[in-house]
């Protein structure tokens, strides 16, 4: 009889600047040894402790291009003049593994990949409220007022594409929050559109013992 397919979940995680998706990652990945999260490529140089391999895959620009041209990729796009994509080989390949590959990405790329992988789990990270977003913004302690203002009205134009993802969490605690992030991905897992060969085959078998 047909197994219930282990293959990984391709699954895409946005939000607003400020809404803390990048620590939720960190904890999950940290929490449970069932996720492996995808590395991007980048034709921009290295800044100091980055590292090839760990930080960005590092291509120069017609590196790049040419992984455009021949289809290497799962979505890019261009930002302040350097490219930023995310590899096929490394994703499917930790997919095939059994491991359920994590995109930490925004919405223009969450909707290329949706449109070429239907069966990718979309999740959008929010923060309590407007207001929490903005102090945690202004709590950074790094950036000036005028930054943030645009990091804010950039939020208002994000929250327009929210519909288009499967789910939201909220982030007003982070040991919940990773708790309910993993279990979406791991109740994906268990839809019909990823247990496609063995539904097959179990109707083919019920098909069988009607003849």
């Amino acid at each position: 009889m047909q197994k219930i397919n282990n293959r990984g979940i391709l699954t895409v995680v946005s939000g607003f600047a400020g809404s803390g998706k990048g620590t939720l990652m960190n904890r999950l990945l940290e929490d449970y040894d069932c996720y492996a999260l995808s590395i991007s490529a980048t034709s921009r140089s290295p800044r100091p402790a980055e590292k090839e391999g760990v930080s960005y895959f590092f291509k120069t620009r017609e590196e790049f291009e040419r992984m455009i041209a021949n289809d290497e990729l799962l979505e890019h796009a261009e930002y302040v003049g350097n490219y930023y994509g995310t590899p096929k080989e490394f994703v499917f390949s930790k997919l095939d593994e059994g491991f359920d590959v994590i995109l930490e990405i925004e919405i223009q790329g969450a909707m290329q990949i949706r449109e070429k992988f239907p069966d990718t789990l979309l999740v959008f990270v929010m923060p309590p409220g407007a207001q929490e977003l903005k102090r945690r913004l202004t709590g950074r302690g790094t950036e000036t007022p005028d930054v943030i203002e645009k990091r804010m009205k950039r939020a208002a134009a994000e929250s327009e594409g929210i519909e288009k993802y499967d789910y939201i969490v909220i982030n007003d605690d982070i040991d919940k929050c990773t708790k309910q992030l993993h279990g979406i991905i791991q109740a994906a897992h268990f839809t019909p559109s990823h247990q496609a060969e063995f539904i097959k085959e179990v109707r083919k078998e019920l098909q069988d013992m009607e003849e």
